[in-house]
């Protein structure tokens, strides 16, 4: 690997007198002598081959190229900084990254919620999010390689924690046949197409099928829920999810004798509790 001719520090005593406008002001905030910096930025220029300061009275000025190269520079040295902030968090014994496994249930809202707090805890640490249905957040847990796993399906054998519930509820387009009945029963909806979500998981769930006459299956739920807009069938589907479309009149809840409204409980698991690492526990706290 090429070795580079020039030190972080001189770029740090370079960009010190760009910010301060002269040699005495960058020295101070450097708190190095003057001398020091000089030299710093004259070596710095002598190696580079082209000049980055002009002198007008007291204050040094960027030249062009000064200008261009010292924008580059103060990258450079963020990104030194955050390379040796990341060696910090790794030597603490902190996770280089976290991997949550999140059925498609769950409130984006409430996920992107915690993965700020997260965030602002621990910058450095990369999460991953796998989109799980049903039984694929089990496995996502047992085999996939998930630490963390945020579901609405109880999950035996893992450390769990309540995360609240989510309301499920059965809606059709509102131009939907079933709409012109003053009250649906499941005997009507089994003569109606139904939108489901398929499992992920090698265990094919079928949570919500009344197996009606016909059936559309999809590999993810924003598909389903396209269709729904579309007026291909009814579906349950979480509300935070079609909350617009409920606003804007375009999907409207069935007038179901029973069932038309559910509540799923939500659950944060952990795939060891006990030997889960720093990053892991507070991924797990910043979600709750």
């Amino acid at each position: 690997m090429q070795r580079t001719r020039v030190t972080l520090e001189q770029w740090r005593a370079a960009l010190a007198v760009a910010d301060e406008g002269g040699f005495a002001a960058a020295a101070r905030s450097l708190a190095k002598s003057q001398s020091s910096v000089s030299h710093a930025v004259a070596r710095l220029q002598e190696q580079l081959g082209v000049p980055l300061f002009r002198l007008a009275g007291r204050r040094a000025e960027l030249t062009a190229a000064g200008h261009a190269l010292l924008r580059r520079a103060r990258y450079l040295l963020r990104d030194a900084l955050a390379l040796e902030e990341t060696a910090q968090v790794l030597a603490q014994g902190w996770e280089a990254e976290v991997t949550v496994a999140v059925d498609t249930i769950v409130p984006m809202a409430l996920l992107l919620r915690g993965l700020e707090r997260f965030a602002a805890q621990a910058p450095e640490t990369r999460v991953q999010v796998m989109e799980t249905v049903l039984s694929g957040t089990e496995e996502a847990l047992g085999q996939g390689g998930a630490d963390l796993a945020l579901g609405g399906l109880h999950v035996p054998g893992f450390h769990s924690r309540p995360l609240g519930e989510v309301e499920m509820i059965a809606v059709a387009h509102r131009d939907h046949a079933l709409h012109r009945l003053a009250e649906v029963s499941y005997a009507d909806l089994k003569h109606q197409r139904q939108l489901v979500v398929r499992d992920s998981g090698t265990a094919r769930y079928d949570v919500g099928w009344l197996e009606p006459e016909q059936r559309w299956t999809f590999s993810s739920l924003n598909s389903s829920i396209e269709a729904l807009r579309q007026g291909s069938g009814f579906a349950w589907v979480p509300r935070d999810k079609i909350a617009r479309d409920l606003e804007e009149g375009l999907l409207r809840p069935l007038p179901l004798a029973e069932g038309g409204r559910r509540w799923a409980p939500l659950h944060l698991y952990y795939r060891d509790r006990e030997g889960a690492g720093p990053a892991t526990l507070a991924l797990a706290e910043a979600l709750l």
